[in-house]
């Protein structure tokens, strides 16, 4: 994954940044201020159930609609005094489709082209190298409304690319799809990374943030619950733990008895202790273990997912993707 650092040890200038932002439809607060730092070349996924406020959000970095309240600035320009600034830098791939279904593949990308005002010549290169980056010069000629949902994704994130757009805002962008074209837009997401570009993503799928962000928000009920790497948020909440088992008979007793605060499995031969998984605590363990002349035969470290983290943040019945799958 890319990293949010520069190698020259200061942090990466910000893509988006936002500070209190607030939003409100009549008596209903969809965004209760929040704030939000995305260093440029990498991916931020926005997590959170339906009507936590993520496409609001998406919605005003993109300049779709006003906030009520706060700032916010994408690639160096204020959404609200410079809103074609942002238009100009960015592209935006919702989970409605944009395609034109009457119309070919190309004829989408050409009329896209056209739209950024790219002469002839420029525009039918464009979509002749994106058609083929994405895998769909064999369906070009077609109507798009004959194109299946994972190929008309591809061609969405495709027209959204012939801007050059340095940051992309993807609201939910692999809903609806099957597991084979997920993992296809996945390895688009993590191509367009790789080339410099910023990804915005929303997500209800828990797999999908922890497969590509380098930073997830889970927002609830229009706030940000918490804020971090995927590993930051597994540790937050209760239940890691180390589990040891032993070929032993001895050993295992001998363990039980050096070592505080486990749990027993006798007939695995097992013990089970209490851990958030870092570095230092299994160093301590594993001290703990040779100080006592004790080896293990097997060792995992287990830790909340971000199933776990999603429930306790948001104490949401409105189960995420994985859950209800």
């Amino acid at each position: 994954m890319p990293t949010s650092s520069r190698t020259d040890g200061h942090p990466a200038p910000a893509a988006v940044s936002a500070a209190g932002l607030r939003k409100s439809y009549g008596d209903k607060t969809v965004l209760d201020g929040i704030d939000l730092h995305i260093p440029a070349g990498s991916v931020f996924a926005l997590l959170g159930p339906n009507g936590a406020g993520k496409t609001t959000t998406v919605q005003i970095l993109s300049t779709l609609i006003a906030a009520d309240g706060g700032q916010a600035q994408v690639a160096g320009h204020d959404v609200a005094t410079s809103p074609d600034g942002v238009r100009a830098a960015i592209g935006v791939t919702g989970q409605f489709s944009a395609v034109d279904g009457l119309i070919t593949g190309e004829e989408n990308m050409l009329l896209m082209a056209d739209l950024h005002h790219l002469s002839r010549s420029e525009g039918r290169r464009t979509a002749t190298e994106l058609l083929e980056r994405f895998d769909l010069v064999e369906v070009a000629k077609k109507p798009a409304s004959t194109y299946s949902g994972g190929m008309k994704r591809r061609l969405d994130i495709a027209m959204t690319l012939v801007g050059d757009p340095r940051i992309i805002f993807l609201d939910e962008p692999t809903t609806g799809l099957d597991p084979r074209s997920r993992h296809t837009m996945w390895q688009i997401i993590r191509e367009l990374v790789s080339d410099g570009v910023t990804v915005f993503l929303t997500t209800q799928y828990l797999e999908e943030a922890d497969q590509l962000a380098d930073r997830i928000a889970v927002l609830d009920d229009g706030r940000i619950a918490a804020e971090g790497t995927a590993e930051e948020l597994k540790r937050l909440i209760p239940g890691g733990h180390v589990r040891l088992r032993f070929a032993d008979p001895a050993a295992y007793r001998s363990a039980a008895l050096a070592l505080r605060g486990v749990s027993r499995d006798d007939k695995a031969l097992a013990l089970q202790i209490p851990s958030d998984g870092t570095q230092r605590e299994l160093r301590s363990l594993l001290d703990r273990l040779d100080s006592a002349g004790i080896e293990a035969d097997e060792l995992t470290v287990h830790t909340p997912d971000l199933d776990d983290v999603f429930f306790a943040l948001t104490g949401s019945t409105d189960q995420p993707e994985e859950a209800v799958r």
